[in-house]
């Protein structure tokens, strides 16, 4: 009788372990399929922006609109597809800053973006765990590249941007605090110092400029695609020619995916051109680095050299209508949204595209 006794008081208290791990895992689970549900709100809080993006009246009693326009949402997580390289992910990640405040929500950037831009940038936002994303309802949501109205009135709670955005349109009145988040690390820029130090060698009043020369796959893509050019030997010339005239001791800072091509075709007759690396693009933060501490810009195409000349400031250089009025690359991209009203542009050859006219 005594061990039939000891049997059922082991039994029981067997039952009673497994039915508390059990509770527990449902417990646990209930969360997992409120978001499996797609359920409106999550189960744990988040922070939210109360900034506004759009510009600060000056009339305080039409201020109420603006405060209502911008009251926080809570509750929301917007976010923005990492495509493309260090040019493309800065400019989604711009994007997604600024619109997330002109509509009150909380931006998030997922692991494979933190894990590009933070080894070169002390970028801030925060970072939405790979194990969270799964479980959030996201609606993606194209933009084109140049900012228009409606893109300060999107009214949806789990937000995940698309496309190619690098317009300074969408984030131009943000620019203290774009500059900010793209602040390079200091062992980066004491690296990049360096070299300019040494470049500099014995000259008095050094002014340096920085060139990116996008070459890889534009090559090809720009004309058999878009029907467009590259910069060629003509258009560097013509821009390094604006600064040798205009400064006492220029020096040019290259930086290209094509280093052969640019030390074959730019003039360093004047012993005034340094040419960086050999065009290693696994290392993109030192390049970007070393031509974001020049003093001014000379760029050809592609978001790399935009970033650098928005970042450096000073004088800007770059390749306007490289490609024919025909092209569909303009229905993706507009030059007056691509570059500042101050920077000067130089007219692209066109004449390698005469067999398609």
């Amino acid at each position: 009788m005594e061990m039939a006794n000891k049997k059922r008081m082991m039994l029981l208290m067997t039952v009673t372990m497994l039915s508390v791990v059990v509770f527990l895992a449902l417990y646990k689970l209930q969360f997992q399929v409120q978001f499996l549900l797609f359920s409106s709100e999550l189960p744990f809080p988040f922070m939210c922006l109360d900034k506004s993006n759009r510009e600060k009246q000056e009339d305080p009693s039409e201020s109420s609109d603006a405060e209502e326009d911008s009251k926080c949402v809570e509750g929301g997580i917007w976010t923005v597809k990492p495509d493309g390289r260090l040019g493309n992910q800065m400019g989604e990640y711009a994007t997604l800053y600024a619109l997330s405040k002109a509509n009150g929500y909380q931006p998030y950037i997922l692991t494979e973006m933190h894990n590009y831009l933070a080894p070169i940038f002390n970028i801030t936002l925060p970072v939405l765990h790979s194990n969270v994303v799964s479980y959030v309802p996201f609606k993606e949501y194209w933009i084109h590249d140049w900012m228009s109205e409606h893109y300060n009135h999107i009214n949806e709670k789990f937000l995940k941007f698309t496309g190619y955005p690098c317009s300074w349109t969408f984030y131009h009145h943000l620019r203290d605090e774009i500059r900010r988040e793209f602040t390079i690390h200091d062992h980066l820029k004491t690296e990049a110092n360096q070299i300019l130090q040494a470049i500099k060698g014995q000259r008095k009043n050094v002014t340096f400029i920085a060139i990116h020369v996008r070459r890889g796959d534009y090559i090809d893509v720009m004309p058999t695609v878009w029907k467009g050019v590259i910069a060629d030997k003509a258009y560097l010339d013509q821009a390094m020619g604006y600064f040798r005239q205009k400064y006492t001791e220029p020096v040019f800072v290259v930086a290209s995916n094509g280093m052969r091509w640019c030390k074959e075709n730019i003039d360093d007759s004047k012993g005034d051109v340094y040419f960086s690396g050999d065009g290693n693009e696994s290392t993109p933060g030192k390049d970007f680095a070393l031509l974001a501490s020049c003093n001014h810009t000379i760029m050809t195409v592609g978001t790399f050299g935009f970033w650098v000349s928005y970042l450096v400031g000073g004088e800007t250089i770059y390749l306007t209508n490289f490609t024919l009025p025909e092209s569909e690359f303009l229905k993706l991209f507009h030059y007056d949204a691509a570059f500042l009203p101050e920077w000067k542009g130089i007219p692209a050859d066109l004449s390698p595209l005469r067999h398609l006219l």
